[in-house]
């Protein structure tokens, strides 16, 4: 009787046996973003413990920190009116005696021209809450995989979304990964962009309300006060997963909070 192999991903060796730490740029200082960082700081240190080279991370975000961030985000009414990569960055070196690294810039396609090696990472994880990030993050990632040499390329996008009490996390390759032979899988070389699978359906979603809070009561009416620490720990394990396994069966969930109900996203 012929059985049905299982499609999966076999993780670059980059990520687990790196020379030096892996490099992240982490796009986005926000609700999910803040989370994020807590939680790479943590993965960090445990790598570090594990005999690994650990990560070294860059957050990059304009925003200033305001009264509607306060709360819901990670930030204290004594950061007020400082950047909030600065702000988390420098809390993160002060725990870690790591030595990370913040942009107060856009990631975006004015900032960078035709010069991507500043913007180059191993990783990318983007926490941002438009369309047009994503896309202009999809059109970097894919000038940086033109034009940049063997060492310098980004290997994987993780992008984290949200509604008000639903998100999703998703994992993409930049280009294809080398994959061994398997006789008992099917190794997945390609993970597709989270642009060109669900494209349309973030054009769809281009109206929705993105205007900057004044409070933290009307944030939490944009967003639920869980939302964000929810996707950020799922899909932090997944990353846990790259590193700790070696190869991944799914690249990726749909959560809806407000249903306690989540979805996989198998590779494909």
């Amino acid at each position: 009787m012929s059985t049905t192999k299982q499609k999966v991903h076999f993780v670059d060796n980059e990520l687990l046996n790196p020379t030096n730490p892996v490099t992240v740029n982490l796009i986005g200082a926000g609700g999910t973003g803040s989370k994020v960082l807590t939680a790479l700081v943590e993965m960090s240190h445990s790598l570090f413990a594990l005999g690994h080279a650990g990560l070294q991370v860059r957050l990059w975000d304009d925003d200033l920190i305001s009264e509607a961030n306060l709360g819901r985000q990670r930030f204290a009414q004594s950061e007020l009116g400082l950047h909030k990569s600065v702000a988390l960055i420098n809390r993160a070196n002060r725990w870690a005696g790591t030595r990370w690294r913040a942009e107060t810039i856009k990631y975006d396609l004015e900032c960078f021209t035709d010069n991507f090696t500043h913007a180059s990472a191993t990783l990318i994880i983007s926490c941002v809450d438009s369309v047009q990030a994503r896309f202009e993050i999809a059109e970097i990632l894919r000038k940086m995989y033109r034009n940049g040499s063997y060492n310098n390329r980004p290997k994987y996008w993780i992008d984290f979304g949200n509604g008000q009490d639903t998100g999703q996390v998703l994992l993409s390759t930049v280009g294809k990964i080398a994959q061994p032979k398997s006789e008992q899988f099917i190794p997945v070389a390609n993970l597709p962009f989270v642009t060109d699978e669900f494209g349309d359906l973030f054009q769809q979603s281009e109206g929705v309300d993105d205007t900057p809070s004044c409070s933290v009561a009307d944030a939490l009416q944009k967003q639920d006060l869980f939302i964000n620490s929810a996707l950020a720990q799922m899909g932090m394990s997944l990353l846990w997963s790259l590193f700790r396994q070696g190869m991944i069966t799914h690249r990726g969930f749909f959560l809806n909070l407000g249903e306690f109900r989540s979805q996989p996203i198998k590779v494909e």
